[in-house]
């Protein structure tokens, strides 16, 4: 069987399915190649189901401590079986989504494992057969796959990646997370606030080390209030499990090396791309598996697109998704759309979230990197203490905190740890895309009460201005 497209888009995760969709609402025949399940790793197995497992965790948390809020609470359990159930519901309520979204855009689903065979044409074997598929452009959007240590792979028993960690076969009773990025600060949070002894170990000589060095910090001081162990400078050396646990040999910031044991732990010390045995050799350039494109997602080989996780990072959904508007709108103007017209993505105004308890948000130059790169800067801190918002919802830690360039008061960066940040940090991208300025930002009028007012206190203090603090 054959069949013959303007667009096929290889992957259906935030990106790849964006893409198919974007490219259809253009008028351009399209279909999607999907190997597993439609929404990628991110709906199905990453960024949906676990926030819908931190929710729960959250909610766990907020009843255990129901007297600091006058009401009262006993008997209070988690049920993790009943935990995961709602998680995975709620990734089919997507994934259910995805597959409307194809029908309703009219867009062709291939499922099977494709295979380029050249720059627009591809092969798609199923339990049906093999399916032979060309196209005047093909998008590739495959993703990518958790890092495995390279002496103990992961046996989904008692060494885990996020995929038996979001369907675990048991509660860890004493947990090593090995990785501090938002994969792995995210499930050290939910296991520590379900109940676990938690230990997080990070090579690096701080947490989240991408994020702002005054939000590494507080979150590590955060986190060691709420029991974790925290090692930062450390490495795991060895890691050997058995059929009652693991134990590893941890080298601390000394050098001082010490086997520890463990019921269960998690890597998240990275991703692998999706990019072997794809037919990708000959046709695009490739750095450590990544595929090398230019700002609009084209590769060496005319005809051949890439986004997403498979690309150069962040290695981020929402990244993804822009990636795949992009290059559906570039690929549409090759085709003689005169009416759309695509822009390049600006990397640094990509904003990055991580849900912990507190949650991390961020967008733009951290205070260290300005300096790097030889800006002259005002910085602006302004803690949740000092937010009557804050306070009535009972999140009183916390800080929002900006960087501007102290020539042209351009916003170079934000960076934001406490309740809710994850929401807030879209002002400053919108600011940020909008090059606004300190003056824009002070002019503009923020609602009260409400935990936005920190952005405007905190823009206000970097230039001596601040009114709460």
């Amino acid at each position: 069987m054959s069949a013959s497209y303007d667009v096929i888009v290889l992957g259906s995760g935030p990106g790849g399915y964006v893409a198919a969709i974007r490219c259809a609402q253009l008028g351009l025949k399209t279909a999607i190649v999907e190997r597993e399940n439609l929404g990628g790793i991110c709906l199905n197995w990453g960024c949906i189901p676990t926030k819908a497992l931190l929710r729960s965790a959250e909610i766990f948390h907020y009843m255990q401590h129901a007297k600091d809020y006058g009401l009262v609470a006993s008997g209070i359990e988690a049920d993790l079986e009943a935990i995961v159930k709602r998680s995975r519901g709620v990734a089919k309520q997507l994934n259910q989504g995805v597959t409307h979204l194809m029908k309703k855009n009219k867009i062709t689903v291939h499922m099977g494992e494709g295979t380029l065979t050249g720059p627009t044409s591809l092969t798609v074997k199923s339990d049906k057969g093999v399916e032979q598929l060309t196209a005047k452009h093909v998008i590739v959007a495959t993703g990518a796959r958790a890092r495995d240590l390279p002496f103990a792979p992961a046996d989904g028993k008692r060494v885990w990646t996020y995929r038996t960690a979001m369907t675990p076969p048991e509660m860890p009773k004493k947990l090593l997370v090995i990785g501090s990025g938002a994969i792995g600060i995210e499930f050290a949070s939910f296991y520590n606030d379900l109940g676990a002894e938690v230990t997080v170990v990070e090579m690096l000589d701080r947490v989240v080390p991408v994020e702002d060095a005054d939000v590494s910090a507080f979150l590590e001081k955060s986190l060691t209030k709420q029991g974790m162990t925290v090692m930062t400078g450390a490495g795991v050396e060895d890691l050997k499990a058995s059929v009652s646990g693991v134990k590893a040999k941890i080298k601390d910031k000394a050098g001082k090396v010490s086997e520890q044991e463990f019921t269960h732990a998690i890597v998240a010390i990275g991703i692998v791309p999706n990019t072997e045995n794809i037919g990708l050799e000959k046709l695009a350039e490739m750095d450590r598996g990544f595929i090398q494109i230019d700002p609009y997602g084209r590769t060496k080989s005319k005809g051949l697109w890439a986004i997403g996780d498979c690309t150069p990072g962040p290695w981020l959904a929402h990244k993804a998704s822009h990636e795949g508007v992009t290059a559906a709108e570039a690929i549409a103007q090759e085709l003689g759309n005169k009416d759309v017209h695509p822009h390049p993505l600006d990397r640094n105004n990509i904003p990055g979230c991580t849900y912990c308890h507190p949650q991390i948000a961020s967008v733009g130059m951290t205070e260290a990197k300005a300096k790097e790169a030889g800006y002259a800067v005002k910085v602006g801190n302004f803690p949740f203490i000092g937010n009557g918002k804050a306070i009535a919802l009972g999140e009183a830690e916390g800080f929002v905190k900006t960087v501007f360039d102290a020539k042209t008061g351009e916003l170079l960066g934000a960076h934001m740890i406490g309740a809710e940040v994850t929401e807030l940090i879209q002002g400053y991208t919108v600011g940020k895309q909008l090059e606004t300025t300190e003056a824009e930002l002070m002019q503009t009028v923020f609602p009260h009460p409400t935990l936005s007012e920190m952005m405007h206190e905190s823009v206000l203090g970097a230039y001596g201005r601040a009114l709460h603090i």
